[in-house]
């Protein structure tokens, strides 16, 4: 019996790895469901580190997008889940790819106050300063949100007396 795209999504979200493992066999490791999100995103917002190392290993592209422009990296660094971001940017995933917004992973991690993303992203060359369609930086998404820790990391020089 051939396994349907449906049943890896299921699986990437129960973090069932090895079921997930033996589904793709026969499946598209980058298939979309109907929000055309990936096998991949799914397991990475779900935080099931087990199902993206599966994919990982069987070649998911970390850099595909929704239907609304997110990647599995913007996923984590929405929920805030700094071991799989570790994960996708090991795998190549683009630090400072724009979803339909123009946000960044970067972006989601600053809004959320996430700091271990924030220093991990921007060990790996994120771009602070890209701004989104409503003209903000992640910076500014620190500030609004009045998160010191974060703003310590994106721009110390804004808290100095």
């Amino acid at each position: 019996m051939t396994m349907q795209p449906t049943d890896i999504f299921e699986l990437a979200r129960l973090n069932k790895a090895d079921e997930l493992k033996g589904a793709l066999v026969s499946a598209d490791v980058n298939a979309v469901d109907g929000r055309g999100s990936t096998g991949l995103i799914v397991a990475a917002y779900h935080n099931c580190a087990e199902a993206v190392d599966v994919l990982l290993q069987a070649g998911a592209n970390p850099d595909l997008q929704d239907a609304m422009g997110n990647s599995a990296l913007m996923g984590v660094c929405f929920k805030g889940y700094t071991d799989i971001g570790k994960k996708l940017l090991e795998n190549k995933a683009t630090i400072d790819l724009p979803n339909g917004n123009g946000a960044t992973a970067l972006t989601f991690a600053a809004t959320f106050g996430h700091v271990g993303l924030i220093a991990l992203l921007l060990q790996h060359g994120a771009d602070r300063h890209l701004r989104d369609r409503f003209g903000k930086s992640p910076v500014d998404y620190a500030r609004i949100q009045e998160n010191v820790p974060a703003l310590e990391l994106l721009a110390p020089e804004l808290l100095e007396d």
